[in-house]
């Protein structure tokens, strides 16, 4: 069989000011055809996974456009654009095709576009027609649409946050793709609008073992596959939100039952999966109660995984406020007191300004005497669970004095949440003898941190990214849904 593959992906923070242009995908890398050759731990870790498990059954694979930028606001329409017409090119060069299965994240908005996977989808479909099979991954925090469901077979989302389970899932709807083409199967799809926003650790229960019991139906009475798109909270577009769907093999009435069955017990356990975030201080005082170290806190509201700038003060100035020292924290995006650290060099004792840079969300700067312990270029951190490298481009490590037992800063040039410990070792910073370390990120960092970490908190500050999802503040979606709303009456699913 001859296998078109490709990735397109990023996720868009529609409260954030600040666009997602050309240096956002640069940053990551955009490649043509051969990202799992030039970049096959980073970026084109998925097209080489994908291409290595199709190559091993013997099949031909015409590699695509391969894509990527952190998370941040709108992408500009002339850069979505450009880069679905790429991937649309490189398909139909590749014509005539045996199937179609792509990477994308569900949660792209552009300029124009609230449904920029929807919208590139649709365009795939056209091109190969109604008889090729055609699927697609995506990331768990997506808008599942219905123009998504309408143009492509099979859909199927990661099932674990941190998102460790992308390999899994890729050579799950290859099966399903192969089945297709053979005559084998007939894929239908129904879908459950669960009317929940929120962020759900798996984790933890009762989310881990709801993952399992979604697994356990698969596979068996003709059910392909069950996935639960938790939604992205601060992406405001009229079809976001927590829904489950169900892929049956020519069972609509199956799909239909499963899904809502399944959506509502999802409901049901709405009030242990809330949030978990902590007010600042509270967690601070929960942090300090805690003999022996470290204790991982995540500084959530700045994580620039969901579109934060990564250069938020709040945690640092509380901790020199209150005294709190042997703590580490980063990454913070900030490319002037970089270029700073880098003039005066390793060893040089500066005033330096931190932060706070990008607007009202970063909160005020903040002045330090520090010492430069270290700047390394080309810093990359690792994602061992999820099989990949991020880059951090320039990094720098500075002390402080400032409180009873320092302050340890990271810097680094490339935005992007912390994912691995060797963020922080990797400039010969160590983690095991400090008392707390702060990691801009959500929930990514907790598969290598927990093994290290006393506890693992998460602090609640201002920020992009607002914890508190009855009040973001929504123009587009409909406000009827969990935790604004406690009674919700819910439709059927649909098919």
């Amino acid at each position: 069989m001859k296998f078109f593959v490709a990735q397109l992906e990023t996720e868009t923070n529609t409260f954030a000011a600040a666009p997602t242009g050309w240096g956002g995908f640069e940053a990551c890398g955009i490649y043509r055809g051969d990202a799992s050759v030039r970049a096959p731990d980073t970026t084109g870790a998925f097209m080489q996974a994908i291409r290595s498990i199709l190559e091993a059954d013997g099949h031909c694979v015409v590699e695509g456009l391969c894509a990527s930028a952190e998370p941040f606001g709108r992408t500009v329409r002339e850069v979505y654009e450009s880069l679905r017409e790429q991937m649309l090119a490189d398909l139909r060069m590749a014509m005539p095709v045996d199937a179609v299965q792509l990477l994308l994240h569900g949660a792209m908005v552009a300029d124009g576009y609230d449904d920029c996977e929807g919208d590139l989808m649709a365009r795939v479909r056209e091109i190969i027609g109604p008889d090729v099979p055609f699927g697609v991954e995506l990331d768990l925090h997506c808008h599942f649409t219905e123009r998504m469901r309408a143009s492509a077979d099979v859909i199927i989302a990661f099932k674990e946050y941190p998102h460790t389970d992308g390999v899994d899932r890729a050579r799950e709807l290859y099966r399903i793709l192969l089945d297709m083409q053979a005559g084998r199967l007939r894929p239908t799809t129904a879908v459950f609008d669960c009317k929940m926003v929120g962020m759900w650790h798996t984790t933890r229960e009762p989310m881990a073992g709801f993952v399992k019991r979604l697994q356990s139906f698969e596979g068996h009475d003709g059910v392909l596959s069950v996935s639960l798109g938790h939604g992205f909270p601060w992406g405001d577009v009229p079809e976001s939100g927590a829904k489950l769907w169900v892929v049956t093999d020519n069972d609509t009435a199956k799909a239909q039952r499963l899904a809502e069955q399944l959506g509502r017990e999802f409901w049901e356990l709405r009030a242990l999966t809330g949030g978990n975030a902590l007010a600042l201080d509270d967690a601070l005082d929960q942090a300090l109660q805690i003999d022996g170290g470290p204790v991982v806190l995540a500084d959530v509201a700045d994580n620039p995984g969901g579109g934060a700038t990564s250069d938020s003060t709040f945690i640092l100035r509380r901790l020199i406020e209150r005294g709190i020292g042997n703590a580490v924290i980063g990454a913070f995006w900030d490319l002037g007191a970089i270029q700073i650290c880098k003039d005066a060099g390793v060893g040089a004792v500066i005033d330096l300004r931190v932060g706070g840079k990008c607007g009202p969300a970063s909160g005020a700067p903040v002045d330090l005497r520090v010492t430069v312990r270290a700047v390394v270029e080309a810093h990359s951190q690792s994602a061992v669970a999820m099989g990949v490298r991020a880059p951090m481009g320039t990094a720098v490590w500075v002390e402080s004095a400032a409180v009873p037992g320092g302050l340890h800063l990271l810097l680094a040039s490339v935005r992007g949440q912390v994912f691995g410990t060797d963020a922080f070792t990797g400039l010969g910073l160590s983690l095991a003898d400090k008392g707390l370390v702060v990691v801009k990120s959500s929930q990514h960092f907790h598969a290598e941190f927990a093994p290290i970490a006393k506890a693992v908190l998460y602090a609640a500050t201002p920020g992009a990214i607002n914890p508190d999802f009855a009040r973001i503040p929504y123009v587009l979606r409909d406000l009827d849904y969990w935790p604004r709303v406690e009674t919700i009456t819910h439709q059927k699913a649909i098919s």
